[in-house]
């Protein structure tokens, strides 16, 4: 049970290890850009693993993990959120959904990257074949979606959400215009986009990617809601996805998503020692950096053999279908 709480040296440690080098790459950044920017641009790749592991810091803020006092862990998440360009009331609305309905094929949408099954895909218009098409298609999943995500879909309120998160887009982006003009009066705007836009971009397409392949791989769990079950959506829907030390650190230990779907109470840097603690953890589906890449081919999911299907499938699919009709 201990693991399941905040340890506030722990907690105050990441936070030193975190936010103290991520500033002190700003720094150099800003220096290298009178030398070489090739220099500026290999820092801000190291910068960008420390704002991943910064968003992590806000995540377990979001899920109240962090810190023991709701407070400490709101002031917190507002400041991280503003750091990673995330609003974090909208944020933790979505973020909760996502947990509340993941793997479950009759409430998909919030807070998930589009899946359509065989099916649905089928019978859509040409126009949304198209569409799915595209946003499946890795050049915009993780290339473009980066920095539309963090610079420009986090600026407005969703339509469906209340007045605390509105407000909280609001205040967040009040403090991003804050950081703006500060930076445009002292460094200039034309070396903060230098070193801002590269740094989000590295970094969010590093999020997506996790996102994508911890809840999009081979085996996975999806279920229609009489089926759906939370505690298998939570171990088999979510991978435990082994990565080398240096990069689960950075990470945050989120690879382990697994024990974090099953229990988002239990902070980041605890969810190591939950996952050796049980040898049913350790039994899940392990997805590695190698077999991971696989993930990029699965677009569908065939609820008739219950597993992610490539777009390369579609045509037996079709041919299946017609002979029934015939």
């Amino acid at each position: 049970m201990s693991r399941q709480k905040p340890i506030l040296r722990s907690s105050i440690w990441q936070l030193v290890n975190t936010l103290v080098p991520y500033f002190v790459l700003w720094g150099l950044m800003i220096w290298s850009l009178g030398i070489s920017y090739w220099l500026t641009l290999g820092m801000a790749v190291l910068a960008a693993g420390f704002l991943a592991r910064t968003f992590m810091i806000f995540h377990d803020c979001t899920h109240g993990s962090f810190l023991k006092s709701r407070r400490a862990n709101h002031f917190l998440e507002f400041i991280t959120g503003v750091l990673t360009f995330t609003p974090y009331a909208q944020w933790r609305h979505k973020h909760a959904l996502h947990h509340a309905t993941s793997g479950d094929l009759d409430r998909r949408g919030e807070g998930d990257i589009w899946t359509m099954t065989v099916q649905e895909y089928l019978d859509a218009s040409r126009w949304k074949r198209l569409s799915y098409r595209l946003v499946r298609n890795p050049i915009v999943l993780f290339v473009i979606a980066p920095l539309y995500l963090f610079l420009i879909h986090h600026r407005f309120p969703s339509t469906t959400v209340g007045r605390r998160e509105r407000a909280g887009v609001l205040w967040t982006n009040m403090a991003l215009l804050a950081i703006l003009i500060a930076m445009s009066l002292t460094i200039g705007i034309k070396a903060y986009l230098l070193i801002q836009l590269p740094v989000m971009f590295f970094a969010g397409a590093a999020g997506i990617w996790l996102f994508y392949v911890q809840h999009q791989f081979g085996g996975v769990y999806w279920a229609r809601k009489p089926e759906w079950d939370f505690a298998d959506a939570a171990l088999n829907g979510s991978s435990y996805y082994k990565l080398p030390k240096v990069l689960q650190w950075f990470t945050g230990n989120i690879g382990f998503h697994h024990i974090h779907h099953l229990s988002p109470a239990i902070p980041n840097y605890s969810l190591e020692q939950c996952h050796k603690a049980s040898a049913a953890f350790q039994q899940v589906r392990t997805v590695t950096l190698w077999s991971g890449l696989s993930a990029l081919s699965l677009r569908l999911w065939d609820e008739r053999k219950k597993r992610l299907v490539g777009f390369g499938r579609l045509r037996s699919y079709r041919r299946t279908k017609s002979i029934h009709f015939s």
